[in-house]
């Protein structure tokens, strides 16, 4: 009897499907060997049968039995027939989508499979005559995007009208007349523009940086403001504590002593009585003594001695004044109000001295001066001309009121500037916003845009609805402004007094804000015709 052929290949023993050794084989009516579950499976995503291999169709599915004979020679040699080893994905590879457990990594896509295979499961579409039609190309992941919606055909060409993706067939039709490059060109040019936008991001995350750092030491300064003010007021008040617990102890020790003095002056006078009254009382018994004896002689001549009272005090003029605490209170207090008033120079010194530190150097705007305004050539003087002057028309020219903003306009941070008021009767000053009404009669407050301080004969006022009026210490000389913009602040200032007039909180400022003059109007000449000064800060210690 002839021995068995122990020569056949791996392939013989080889599922057609899974491409590993047969595992329960069975057999197709046309001849071909798969595993049980392999085919099984196939056929249930199939419409019609037939087999993987040679295409035969089935006009009902075959009723598949294990190939005993078969599955005792793959039991015999399955130990040692394997599939060569492929190399398994890494990460940022393309999986085969056929393989299970371990994936292999794909060697080539198909585009009619819609499938990336690694090097096994390849085989059918090198071997199989019909599978050898599909186009192949280098793997590929989510094959399904990279098709045409359309054409059902590769994307592989660029609309540089559109900016979208085509294949080949929308150039001959919707794109027909459209410039269209390969992706691989377009790819090289958007890599070109990639990398400016690297360099931008960088640049932008650099500034951003830079950012953060200017935020972290803007709150470190701040930390350090706080700790220095903090102080410096822990000082100032613990020094009015201090000087407030003097003037209660001597307050307290005056009216003691004004009190221990009357309570001394008593104790004497009463003290001289109770002597009086036991000068008086010995008198007394002596009479009395003297009125029972019989011896006449005695009688007599003690008589003479007693007959007269012993000298005592006349004690009808003589009182207890009760001492008087008028003024002890008020006294005390003047001296504390003289310390106080004294803390609050250095304070008020201190503060103006703080907002000077934020000077600007600003500038009168002619387009925005009114016709009758006449501004010096470094734009730093106006005066009320009274005489209308032909300009030309400029939307932003104050035709109502005579006023003038500057050139220079601020829409963050703090600013300061000082303005000189002397030897006038009348003036505006303050900050207004830039859309302001500079044609029509407006009431200059707050809700209009405006924050100004305004002076008229002998009154100062903040113009606001209501109006707040402020007490005029003395003749104005300089007025300094201070906005805080960020934390909605305006704050005016007399310069020469070196005082706090007055500071507007919590205002919303939502657009720039231009430092405002008005120098008012006059009459005949002579009164109310000085000019407005902005004058540089000059800073005391």
């Amino acid at each position: 009897m002839a021995s068995a052929n122990t020569s056949w290949s791996e392939e013989n023993f080889s599922c057609s499907i899974c491409l590993d050794v047969l595992s329960s084989p069975v057999t197709t009516p046309c001849g071909h060997n798969f595993c049980r579950t392999c085919i099984t499976k196939y056929w249930d995503e199939q419409v019609r049968y037939k087999c993987p291999v040679c295409n035969k169709l089935f006009d009902t599915r075959p009723d598949l039995r294990i190939n005993t004979l078969l599955s005792e020679m793959v039991d015999r040699f399955g130990t040692s027939i394997r599939v060569k080893e492929q190399p398994r994905v890494e990460p940022g590879e393309v999986p085969c989508d056929v393989c299970t457990g371990t994936q292999l990594k794909a060697v080539k896509s198909c585009l009619v499979c819609l499938m990336s295979f690694c090097q096994n499961h390849l085989e059918p579409h090198q071997r199989v005559a019909v599978l050898k039609k599909h186009r192949l190309i280098e793997p590929m992941d989510r094959l399904e995007d990279r098709l045409c919606k359309k054409h059902k055909q590769l994307l592989e060409l660029f609309c540089q009208a559109e900016q979208v993706y085509v294949c080949q067939f929308c150039t001959e039709t919707d794109h027909k007349y459209h410039p269209v490059v390969p992706l691989k060109e377009e790819y090289g040019v958007k890599t070109a523009q990639l990398g400016k936008i690297v360099s931008e991001v960088q640049q932008m995350i650099q500034e951003k940086k830079i950012k953060i750092k200017e935020i972290k030491d803007t709150v470190d300064m701040t930390k350090k403001d706080a700790d220095r003010e903090i102080a410096n007021g822990v000082q100032v008040l613990t020094a009015l504590l201090c000087r407030i617990e003097k003037c209660r102890d001597e307050f307290y020790q005056t009216v003691k002593e004004k009190l221990k003095s009357t309570e001394k002056q008593a104790e004497d006078l009463i003290k001289e009585l109770v002597q009086e009254i036991e000068d008086l009382t010995n008198r007394s018994s002596e009479v009395k003594q003297l009125s029972h004896t019989k011896d006449h002689l005695n009688f007599l001549q003690t008589f003479r001695s007693l007959m007269n009272p012993p000298p005592t005090r006349d004690w009808t003029t003589v009182e207890v004044r009760p001492p008087t605490y008028v003024g002890t209170l008020r006294r005390s207090l003047d001296q504390l109000e003289e310390t106080l008033n004294m803390e609050m120079k250095k304070l008020r010194d201190a503060e103006l001295n703080r907002v000077q530190q934020y000077e600007v150097d600003v500038t009168l705007d002619p387009d925005t001066a009114h016709r009758c305004l006449i501004l010096s050539e470094d734009g730093k003087q106006v005066h009320n001309g009274s005489v209308v002057k032909n300009l030309p028309d400029n939307p932003k020219r104050f035709t109502k009121y005579v006023c003038v903003l500057t050139r220079q306009s601020f829409s963050s941070g703090r600013f300061y500037f000082e303005v000189q008021v002397k030897d006038k009767t009348g003036w505006w000053l303050g900050v207004a916003k830039e859309s302001i009404d500079r044609i029509g009669e407006t009431r200059w407050t707050p809700e209009t845009g405006y924050w100004t301080l305004h002076y008229y004969k002998d009154g100062l006022v903040f113009r606001d609805n209501p109006s707040v009026h402020l007490r005029l210490r003395a003749e104005l000389q300089k007025v300094g402004v201070f906005v805080d913009y960020d934390e909605g602040l305006v704050s005016f200032y007399d310069v020469e007094a070196r005082v706090h007039i007055y500071s507007a909180t919590g205002c919303i400022f939502s657009e720039p804000l231009y430092p405002f003059l008005c120098p008012g109007f006059y009459h005949y000449k002579t009164i109310n015709c000085a000019s407005l000064i902005i004058s540089p800060v000059n800073q005391t210690d």
